[in-house]
């Protein structure tokens, strides 16, 4: 799909919504006021359509991986799955495909978790997984037997800070981009805040020959100008794009100077909006004390605004939001939490609502 060039006038320019929030550089992403509905001009529409409600099933893995127990909280893939989509999630991303081998008495297949999700009309939306070319093919099978239309993994392309490694990363990329593109499946990768930390690309050299400081480049941009935006897609962690933005906030320049440049989720993504597909819609409360931040949460009950997020990025239709948090499992402490959070983070999500004419 072709990338689009805008300008951060024409951005800003989008909506009034996104003139007051992101006309303030360097401040936090402020709320979306609601318009009034008035004379029929104005329609409610679900801002996440319905069918591109998501789950990555990390969320709830204490639960898949959980061996048959008491508790009467749903375990394994057939219990998870099907209280997930009772929920109302319609899409699941998986992060593995194994489950308790009490379970079957054996681990079950990938054919066996598709009949499962036909079953519950549930459909498959990515996964992560290792992306790698000795094992890509193998990969690919499974994505194919599981109806995905993306595979993708939960890691940087690379985790250097030097281009010449982003470089071969890229080379790498666009070629197992393209066998998956024959397959009709786009291959994307899926952030931490070190993928928006900045690249060394410029001052003094050290003793094995690397550049020291920085012109501001960085690394995961720097990555989508070296990638064929036909073979490889982006999912941003919308949670660890707002960490990157409160922790890669300097770098020391060519000159040694201290410079400043904070990150902007939304204006990183507008660019090229349909280079992202998948989003985590991981929501966090602000922690200014702690090293990131932020302390994960529930979606919607936390201080990311989702609202304005995925109404500024545009093409609702396109894009599927995956609702994680890391931190969800109770374990047997407490062992219905993942669940319990997944049900408030579903419902918040239904309720983001957009306005059209």
């Amino acid at each position: 799909m072709p990338e689009k060039s805008l300008s951060r006038r024409q951005i800003l320019a989008a909506s009034a919504g996104a003139a007051a929030a992101l006309g303030a550089a360097g401040l936090p992403v402020l709320q979306t006021a609601k318009p009034a509905i008035g004379h029929g001009k104005l329609r409610a529409e679900p801002l996440i359509p319905a069918r591109n409600r998501g789950i990555i099933l990390y969320s709830v893995r204490d639960r898949i991986s959980a061996a048959p127990d008491t508790s009467g909280v749903p375990y394994g893939f057939e219990r998870v799955l099907a209280r997930v989509a009772e929920i109302g999630y319609k899409e699941v991303e998986f992060a593995g495909y194994t489950q308790h081998t009490s379970i079957l008495g054996r681990q079950i297949t990938p054919a066996e978790i598709r009949k499962i999700l036909d079953d519950n009309g549930l459909v498959a939306n990515g996964t992560h997984t290792t992306i790698n070319p000795a094992t890509f093919e193998q990969e690919l099978e499974i994505a194919e037997t599981l109806g995905m239309k993306h595979i993708g993994t939960g890691g940087d392309p690379s985790g250097s800070r030097y281009k010449s490694d982003w470089d071969a990363a890229a080379d790498v990329w666009n070629e197992l981009g393209r066998t998956a593109r024959k397959r009709g499946i786009k291959l994307y990768t899926h952030n931490h805040h070190d993928a928006y930390d900045f690249l060394f690309d410029a001052g003094p050299l050290d003793a094995n020959g690397k550049p020291t400081r920085s012109t501001g480049l960085r690394k995961l941009p720097y990555f989508f100008t070296k990638t064929d935006p036909r073979y490889v897609f982006f999912e941003m962690d919308i949670y660890w794009a707002y960490v990157a933005r409160f922790r890669h906030q300097t770098y020391i320049d060519s000159r040694g100077r201290t410079q400043t440049d904070l990150f902007d989720p939304i204006l990183t993504v507008v660019p090229h909006t349909e280079r992202f597909p998948l989003f985590h819609a991981k929501d966090g409360d602000k922690a200014p004390a702690q090293a990131d931040g932020y302390t994960m949460v529930a979606l919607g009950e936390g201080d990311i605004n989702f609202q304005q997020f995925f109404e500024e990025i545009g093409e609702q239709n396109y894009h599927h939001a995956n609702w994680e948090d890391d931190a969800a499992p109770g374990g047997t402490a407490n062992p219905a939490k993942s669940l319990d959070e997944a049900v408030v983070s579903y419902r918040n999500m239904s309720d983001l609502t957009i306005y059209r004419r």
